[in-house]
């Protein structure tokens, strides 16, 4: 079998990540999809995938690919070409779409979520299919264009393609390396439900001095959300927890033996000094998993500039998302909320779904999986981190397994660490995460193709 060079696939994978983030393609914002999409379309083209642009009213194309390979074994990969907003833009060290390295990382917007991973998928492809003269398995590969706005049209797209995406398992969007050194393997994503919230009191803003007698729509928005989540931070919304399966006792057993770096990642790259009530090892690790969210992710009412404008603002507006676990429903929560705020006095409360995803995740017994982690910890060296069900929500998990019925996961073939600042300014990945990544990625492929 021939062997590859490590190196001069992380300096291509390094290239490639490049090109790809100096593409602005912000799926809210809707920009540069279509050429973006007509990017990774030429780079897969140009490793031998045969490619197609799979299209629905409404969306950016999903760029599709099947590359053939040595006998009978497959592997779907999923990806995603759009990334998020760079907003607070003020606080980029360097312009987000001009890829910049420095001391030994390089920073974009969209380098760790996720234009990295598909750079050393790309280039490891790439690299074994020169030597070979064939993939070690047939690969098919879909990447689309609104993972950051929760895949609304992904489903869709899954509905008309269902023979195109069917394999023996499937990648995710994968993960890295814990701060320890061990491989981190997610076997599953939370769901995601996210809606806005809006409180129109006056028809315009007024002297604040009138506040003695003209209703606020920032106090009283205040008090919807106080409403929805009490001081205490549980969720007052009747029947919120009612749907919430009990973890089986394989997932219980995953959490205890995952990395206890998990913490102190999150002490180290957050600067959190504690954690919500005072949580710590075996117990926050649990609640990460297995407990469902309630987050305010912004609000925006009256004045933000320097100094002081004494104003009443006329209009309050929050956006909150709630992580779910199985077996919450988005659009069963959003239902809740809704009777929530009307039972409590808030049927003036304006509230507007934007987005959801449902929770879904891999047996951990499953036999595709055994084998990725079998891999994993072959290459690294050590134990992997299992996630039966980790923090965030991928969208598509449960499109690919309801209507392709693929087992898959999420693994350590993404140049990222816990510090990359995904979604956050300054997003980075770090060089020496790429020879990981890749060697994980020969070994992976050759052990599926076997």
């Amino acid at each position: 079998m021939s062997t590859v060079d490590v190196r001069s696939i992380e300096q291509e994978a390094l290239d490639l990540t490049r090109e790809l983030c100096r593409k602005p393609s912000v799926s809210a914002e809707e920009r540069a999809l279509d050429e973006t999409a007509e990017l990774v379309e030429t780079l897969l083209t140009a490793t031998g995938f045969e490619t197609r642009q799979l299209e629905v009213d409404g969306a950016p194309p999903a760029v599709y690919g099947e590359l053939a390979g040595e006998g009978d074994a497959s592997l779907l990969l999923y990806n995603h070409y759009d990334v998020q907003p760079v907003d607070p833009i003020e606080l980029w060290e360097s312009p987000p779409f001009e890829p910049s390295l420095r001391d030994g990382r390089l920073y974009a917007r969209g380098a760790a979520d996720n234009k990295a991973e598909i750079a050393v998928r790309l280039a490891t492809i790439r690299a074994l299919h020169e030597a070979r003269g064939a993939a070690p398995l047939t690969i098919r590969w879909i990447i689309e264009g609104e993972e950051e706005v929760a895949s609304p049209h992904f489903e869709a797209i899954v509905e008309q393609n269902i023979e195109l995406l069917r394999a023996d398992g499937c990648l995710w969007e994968g993960g890295g390396l814990a701060l320890d050194g061990r491989p981190e393997i997610a076997l599953g994503f939370k769901g995601n439900l996210a809606v806005k919230l809006d409180v129109q009191a006056l028809s315009d803003d007024a002297h604040s001095s009138l506040a003695g007698v003209l209703p606020s729509a920032a106090w009283r928005l205040h008090a919807a959300l106080a409403s929805i989540r009490g001081a205490d931070g549980s969720v007052r919304v009747r029947g919120f927890h009612h749907a919430v399966r009990e973890p089986s006792e394989r997932a219980r057993e995953a959490v205890a033996g995952q990395s206890p770096s998990v913490e102190d990642e999150l002490r180290e790259f957050f600067g959190a000094e504690e954690f919500v009530d005072g949580l710590t090892g075996l117990e926050l690790r649990k609640r990460l998993t297995f407990s469902p969210t309630c987050n305010i992710c912004g609000i925006h009412t009256g004045y933000g500039g320097p100094g002081i404008k004494t104003v009443l603002p006329a209009h309050a507006s929050a956006w909150m998302d709630f992580r779910l676990v199985p077996d919450q429903r988005p659009a069963e929560v959003f239902e809740l909320i809704r009777s929530h705020l009307d039972a409590e006095g808030f049927s003036d409360v304006a509230l507007t779904f934007l987005a959801s995803a449902e929770p879904a995740a891999t047996l951990p017994e499953d036999a595709f999986a055994s084998r990725v982690i079998g891999v994993a910890e072959r290459v690294i060296g050590k134990p992997s981190s299992i996630f039966p069900l980790a923090p965030a929500s991928l969208p598509i998990v449960d499109s690919l397994q309801r209507h392709v019925g693929v087992p898959g996961l999420s693994a350590p073939d993404n140049p990222v660490y816990g510090g990359s600042a995904a979604h956050a300014p300054n997003e980075h990945v770090r060089v020496e995460d790429f020879g990981p990544a890749i060697e994980f990625t020969i070994a992976l492929l050759d052990e599926l193709g076997s």
